[in-house]
């Protein structure tokens, strides 16, 4: 299929933070007694924190980010691995001349430590956080600025992602869209949009490069 570049996101889809950052919610919402509710704020998960915490407590939003990036990176390396096959994954791929990055809506502090934790930063072409756009996922800033840093064409690139952000930003790129069938969405969700394929296990994804 004449694949140049293969991105990726990252909680979810490499790493599996997601307990961790239920576990900081949790947290942050406790502190700041925000009810609960029925998991909403998992619900949105995908999106810049900062895009989450303004829609729980409005201008309170930099005291919520502040908790949360306390207690994110105070149990990081405790709560922090990769699914299971995907350093070697990453290391085949890379091995057979693909351009590879992290395309994720997470900031850069805890991007780059996570993937330096997980050893998945020497393997890495670009890594486009929250920080570096302006218009976060399903938009195709992101996406876009990675391909551009990469000097590949959309439709010569794979987007990999958990959740229908990452299923939308690809398709709005002009890129081809990969679920991954263990992260936030399910199997359903994302097969409602459309991908290009689904990842029971990272084996099946040479069936698309």
């Amino acid at each position: 299929m004449n694949t140049e570049a293969v991105l990726f996101d990252l909680d979810g889809t490499l790493a599996d933070t997601l307990p961790l950052i239920v576990q900081t919610y949790r947290k942050v919402f406790r502190d700041m007694k925000i009810p609960w509710g029925d998991n909403d704020v998992v619900k949105l998960i995908g999106l810049p924190l900062a895009e989450i915490a303004r829609r729980f407590v409005g201008k309170r939003e930099p005291r919520f980010v502040e908790l949360y990036q306390y207690y994110y990176q105070l149990e990081h390396d405790r709560l922090t691995k990769l699914f299971p096959g995907t350093y070697e994954m990453i290391s085949r791929l890379k091995n057979m001349g693909l351009k590879l990055g992290v395309v994720t809506s997470k900031g850069k502090p805890v991007t780059l430590r996570t993937i330096a934790y997980t050893g998945l930063d020497c393997l890495m072409d670009v890594v486009v956080t929250a920080h570096d756009i302006v218009k976060p996922k399903p938009d195709p800033e992101s996406l876009l600025n990675a391909l551009a840093a990469l000097e590949t064409a959309a439709d010569r690139s794979i987007l990999v992602g958990d959740s229908s952000f990452d299923i939308l930003t690809a398709q709005n790129a002009g890129a081809r869209a990969l679920g991954v069938t263990w992260g936030l969405d399910s199997r359903e969700e994302l097969a409602k949009l459309a991908p290009d394929g689904l990842l029971d296990s990272w084996e099946e994804i040479s069936l698309y490069l």
